[in-house]
């Protein structure tokens, strides 16, 4: 299951940066499941990582490495989160670097590895070294699609955004795939995303553009409520396009960037596991931006409201519900109006007075629904996204090693 549009996107190449991909039969015989990114000398690159305490190994390794060295390679396997394995998945992941700088001839400080699946088991190492050279012979500027593959785990669906736009006269590429279907909710990032651009970007305002647009995009989902081992984004800028981001032309790099970000993100929910409802929640009116999320997550990760979803039950009690139990001081319910698809559900701490609960059946048989939370009690307004939790959802996750 599934919402939106299964059509993978034309996918512009970003001159330098190389993907190859190859079946090692981590988990599955013959499926994608190793993916090698090729960044070209001279590149600038930045990350986010997951805040999960039992972080995996690739994750230490990853950080480990970008403190050490510019990256080169970035490798990322399926199949096996290497996550809860200890030092020897930290060794495992170190095994896995060398095997990529033996095979490309580089140090193995400049490979970051990144792996998904399932936690606890010990990563076949063996076998996914013996596959890293036919990971190389498939290195290609076009090799998005087959990437994009190669990388899912529970996806239903390949995920992938792409633009051209304009600077000081010259074209500026950003390409960019990501996987991602439960276990989703943001925390400084979530999923597996790489993104690549031909603009030249020294490391501080890279690193300023990963978190502003990670910030209003994939730390703006959630699927389940449960924030990855192994989440992390790759940002890389390799400069061949030769226009200089600076502070004159950042803010419009950043929208563009910003654009393909929230592209991405909104990819992983309408692909989150079991869905059958793409979900807006807006928070208008807000005091701070922490009290908006608050009540913003508070309804997108309530259980009632999101098996409500899935029936598609107008039963606005259970967002009144959630928007009471969010964590804001001296909220004044009589203020605050909420809205169903533009039908106003609730108003002065009650049902509105013009509702009926026809428009309500009607406003949620559509497949997008935009549920809005008008606080009246400031100016800050904040958006996320998220699914409804169906029976599949649960069977998914029942039978996910089995």
């Amino acid at each position: 299951m599934a919402t939106g549009s299964e059509k993978f996107p034309n996918m512009h190449p970003v001159e330098g940066f190389r993907l190859g991909t190859t079946s090692a039969s981590i988990k599955v015989a013959g499926r994608k499941d190793l993916v090698l990114m090729e960044i070209p000398q001279g590149s600038t690159a930045a990350a986010v990582f997951t805040q999960n305490k039992f972080c995996a190994a690739p994750v230490i390794v990853a950080k480990q490495h970008l403190q050490q060295a510019q990256p080169s390679y970035l490798l990322v396997n399926t199949g096996n989160a290497n996550a809860g394995t200890g030092e020897q998945g930290i060794s495992d992941s170190l095994s896995c670097c060398q095997a990529v700088a033996n095979a490309t001839g580089t140090d193995f400080h400049q490979i970051l590895p990144f792996s998904t699946g399932v936690i606890g088991e010990p990563l076949p190492v063996e076998t996914i070294c013996a596959a890293v050279p036919a990971a190389r012979d498939q290195l290609s500027e076009n090799g998005w699609a087959d990437a994009a593959e190669g990388i899912l785990t529970t996806d239903t669906r390949a995920k992938g955004a792409s633009t051209q736009f304009d600077i000081q006269g010259s074209t500026v590429t950003i390409s960019g795939i990501c996987k991602g279907s439960g276990m989703i909710k943001p925390n400084m990032a979530t999923m597996l995303g790489f993104v690549a651009t031909d603009a030249s970007i020294d490391e501080e305002l890279l690193h300023a553009a990963l978190r502003k647009a990670n910030g209003k995009s994939f730390n703006r989902i959630t699927v389940d409520g449960d924030t990855s081992t192994n989440d992390a984004v790759v940002l890389v800028a390799t400069g061949a396009s030769g226009v200089e981001i600076d502070e004159t032309n950042f803010d419009q790099f950043l929208t563009q960037l910003t654009d393909i970000f929230v592209q991405l993100a909104q990819s992983i929910v309408r692909d989150g596991e079991g869905a059958s409802k793409f979900v807006t929640v807006n928070v208008e009116g807000a005091d701070n931006v922490q009290e908006a999320l608050s009540v913003a997550y508070a309804v997108a990760e309530s259980p009632l409201v999101k098996t409500a979803l899935t029936a598609s039950d107008p039963n606005w009690g259970r967002i009144l519900a959630a928007v009471g139990r969010a964590d804001v001081n001296d909220l004044d319910v009589s203020k605050i109006q909420i809205l169903l698809n533009s039908v106003l559900i609730a108003e002065n701490g009650a049902r509105a007075v013009s509702y009926t609960e026809a428009q309500g059946q009607q406003a949620m048989q559509a497949e997008d629904i935009e549920i809005t939370i008008q606080l009246n009690r400031g100016q800050v307004c904040e958006t996320l996204w998220t699914t409804d939790l169906s029976y599949e959802y649960v069977r998914i996750n029942a039978e996910y090693r089995t």
